[in-house]
């Protein structure tokens, strides 16, 4: 009888466990069917709360830079230093080079700033050739050809210069990832930049064009 008593429920505590029961069903039917046309709207300010991540904040052009400089780094440092002591002949080492930094260009490092971006074409500004194309792979290799002459004429230049003002008593500055990394990022920039100059003056010009 005690027993009996025990299990006994009273109709309010049946009505409570059915309203439990019923909450969380909805609970789970509303998760399972919640779609974009459904769902709230959330705030951006909000969204920032739960995100997870880093409280350091980089700019985007920032952002850039360092992807860039990492990526120039550590192909020097896997290819030029990684090969140099196996790859004798200095043509072959600066083409095998460039082929790596072409290939990690259009693979990883403009990838990564698409990923990164924070609306579709945000990062494009930071890309020689922002479309993703077949053909931009293999111009990438040539473009990252072109920059790496440009890194070493700029070493040659920084050597020779360093023999002059010490007499011929200093150590030749030697390529390491982190300087290379800074010289390759910086004539890349600078082309990109000359690239967006010149393509705004052809706009001008031809938006000139067509008012007369």
């Amino acid at each position: 009888m005690a027993a009996a008593k025990k299990n006994r429920t009273t109709p309010e505590e049946n009505q409570t466990t059915a309203e439990y029961y019923k909450l969380h069903t909805q609970a789970v039917d509303d998760l399972v069917n919640a779609d974009e046309s459904n769902s709230p709207d959330v705030s951006e300010a909000e969204l920032r709360q739960y995100r997870s991540g880093p409280k350091l904040r980089l700019s985007d052009w920032l952002k850039a830079i360092l992807i860039k400089m990492w990526f120039a780094g550590s192909v020097c440092f896997f290819i030029f230093w990684g090969l140099g002591n196996y790859v004798t002949a200095r043509i072959d080492l600066l083409l095998v080079f460039a082929i790596a930094l072409g290939i990690i260009t259009d693979v990883l490092t403009n990838n990564i700033l698409r990923h990164f971006a924070k609306e579709k074409g945000g990062n494009d500004k930071w890309m020689m050739f922002p479309q993703k194309r077949y053909i931009t792979f293999f111009l990438n290799i040539l473009y990252a050809g072109f920059l790496l002459l440009c890194v070493d004429f700029l070493y040659n230049v920084l050597n020779l210069g360093l023999l002059a003002v010490t007499d011929g008593r200093a150590a030749p500055l030697g390529v390491g990832p982190i300087l290379f990394g800074v010289f390759y990022t910086g004539f890349d920039l600078l082309f990109i930049q000359m690239k967006h100059l010149f393509l705004q003056i052809f706009q001008d010009a031809k938006r000139t064009a067509g008012k007369k």
